[in-house]
């Protein structure tokens, strides 16, 4: 394990509560900051509870300063920006030499106008989006894409260990929000064949434990599978990764394949897929519930 350090981490929803908590675990004096202030006092007192004493700052700027290392995980681009910089932004307040590591999903754009602003103050910048939804963050198990100068991933990857169960240096500033798109656009094709693959197998009257014991040993397993089958069979969805948030990053995407003249045909077509789920009262429920748009059949 690293040594402890001062770490500071702002945006504490289902992702970056967890992940703060796990740094506390590790030893580390952590600094909690969220835009809804009681959501940060909760977080410290579960912790408090866990015998872990944090600090709850009142500005995200406030938390940011004197700090080793400062990490972020909030909602958006304008999110992101409205946080870290300007000249109340934690990257302001920041001392040059110390670490930024953003696990928000984001743009590509702004994670390198980000790491051109840290640059300038002479902070190292990581953007570094994960993987693994709000199971994953709890666990400590999460997969993380790393964009970003060499030296700034060498001083990170000690710091994320205390959550992650596999960290990647996919290339340079704004890479690792890149290779996150390229998650989600696959993540999103698996859903909606794994609603179509369902719905078929009811509709035929199938045993559909007996059929995820069966095809989930060979090559049309994935992780969607082993852990979404049975609860998307059983219409059950109020867990995991909200299908808003699966739309902001789509879109994302789908901006990112337009400014590169790649064309993304099913990605587009599942992402209005997912416009449907929302009109249905879904926004909120698991990306899974892509199946609820597929009516259910009969059965023989």
């Amino acid at each position: 394990m690293t040594a402890p350090l001062k770490i500071a981490f702002l945006g504490l929803g289902v992702m970056g509560g967890p992940m703060a908590g796990h740094l506390a675990r590790a030893g580390h004096a952590v600094t909690l900051w969220n835009r809804t202030s009681a959501k940060a006092a909760a977080r410290a007192e579960a912790l408090a509870q866990e015998g872990f004493a944090v600090r709850v700052a009142a500005t995200a700027a406030e938390a940011a300063e004197g700090q080793d290392a400062v990490l972020t995980c909030v909602g958006n681009d304008d999110d992101l920006a409205q946080v870290v910089l300007g000249p109340a932004g934690a990257l302001a307040a920041m001392t040059p030499g110390a670490l930024f590591v953003d696990h928000t999903t984001v743009s590509a754009e702004i994670a390198r106008r980000i790491a051109g602003e840290a640059a300038r103050l002479g902070l190292l910048a990581v953007d570094a989006p994960v993987s693994g939804g709000q199971a994953g963050a709890e666990s400590g198990k999460l997969s993380i894409m790393c964009g970003g100068e060499a030296d700034a991933i060498v001083a990170a990857v000690p710091v994320m260990q205390a959550y992650a169960a596999r960290i990647v240096h996919v290339g340079g500033a704004g890479a690792g929000q890149t290779t996150k798109a390229v998650n989600q656009i696959c993540i999103a094709g698996v859903l909606q064949s794994l609603s179509e693959a369902i719905r078929f197998g009811q509709a035929a009257g199938l045993d559909m434990e007996r059929v995820l014991e069966a095809v989930s040993g060979g090559a049309a397993q994935s992780w969607q599978m082993v852990n979404r089958w049975q609860t998307m069979a059983a219409g059950e969805f109020d867990f995991g990764f909200a299908v808003d948030w699966m739309r902001k990053d789509l879109g994302i995407a789908l901006a990112e394949a337009k400014a590169l003249g790649v064309d993304l045909p099913v990605t587009g077509l599942i992402d209005s897929y997912y416009a449907e789920v929302q009109a249905m009262g879904g926004g909120r429920q698991d990306t899974s519930a892509l199946i609820r748009r597929l009516p259910e059949g009969a059965g023989k």
